[in-house]
């Protein structure tokens, strides 16, 4: 259009005054379109940003997929490891357990042993005093008459039994002249069929009913016989020596 005025206006413009009136034309559109921008707007760019390219890569994601398996492989060993801890403090606990029991078993056995070595050692001694007194004695004496009479003493004093040595010999000689197997076959005794017998003649429910612990059940043993006769005649007469006859 521009052209078209200037062909009407003046055909034989040079060269360099149609240059100049480009260049006021160009001018002159720039203005308009200027003007024409409102006052509070703004300018755009005639083309759009390019939206940025996203790259992509075809290749497997091993980095990950081994960070992954590693996390994992971790969290089992550390869930292996508590759980290990665990069962070993629990091992730990049972043992301690077990030893405190054993010891306290033991001190209780302990406890059980002094317990019964003390009661042991309470009756030995409570019972010792009556062995003491009920003990005989264990001197030699001759196998004789004398030595019989003197055995019997012994135990006589031991037992609290009272008598005398000229006592016991003065009832022996007149019951059996010293004969530890005499026997009376013909008095009365004899006749209920329960005769005398022995050094001081007893008969035998009386030896049984006042023999002395300690001393032979044989009825004709000259200490048991002896003695048992002592003791009966300690509680009948008060002692042998009290006994001048047949008793």
């Amino acid at each position: 259009m521009l052209n078209n005025i200037l062909r009407d206006r003046s055909p034989a413009l040079t060269k360099n005054r149609k240059v100049a009136l480009v260049g006021v034309a160009t001018l002159g559109a720039a203005a308009v379109a200027i003007s024409a921008v409102p006052s509070h707007g703004q300018t755009t760019t005639a083309e759009a940003a390019a939206p940025a390219k996203v790259a992509y890569s075809a290749e497997p994601v091993k980095d990950v997929k081994a960070s992954v398996t590693d996390q994992l492989a971790g969290a089992s060993v550390k869930v292996e490891a508590i759980a290990a801890k665990k069962k070993a403090a629990a091992e730990a606990a049972a043992k301690q357990k077990a030893a405190a029991e054993a010891a306290a078993a033991k001190k209780s056995e302990q406890r059980r042993e002094a317990k019964a070595a003390a009661s042991r050692s309470v009756e030995r001694i409570a019972f010792q005093p009556l062995a003491a007194k009920k003990a005989l004695p264990t001197k030699a004496y001759g196998n004789n008459l004398d030595g019989w009479i003197r055995e019997a003493l012994s135990i006589m004093k031991a037992k609290g039994i009272p008598g005398s040595y000229h006592g016991l010999h003065k009832n022996i000689m007149r019951e059996s002249s010293g004969n530890p197997n005499a026997i009376n076959n013909w008095d009365i005794n004899a006749q209920n069929g329960i005769p005398s017998k022995g050094l001081l003649q007893v008969i035998p429910p009386t030896f049984k009913a006042y023999h002395v612990p300690g001393t032979s059940w044989n009825i004709y043993d000259p200490v048991a016989n002896i003695t048992a006769a002592a003791n009966y005649a300690a509680d009948r007469y008060g002692s042998i020596d009290n006994v001048n006859s047949a008793y």
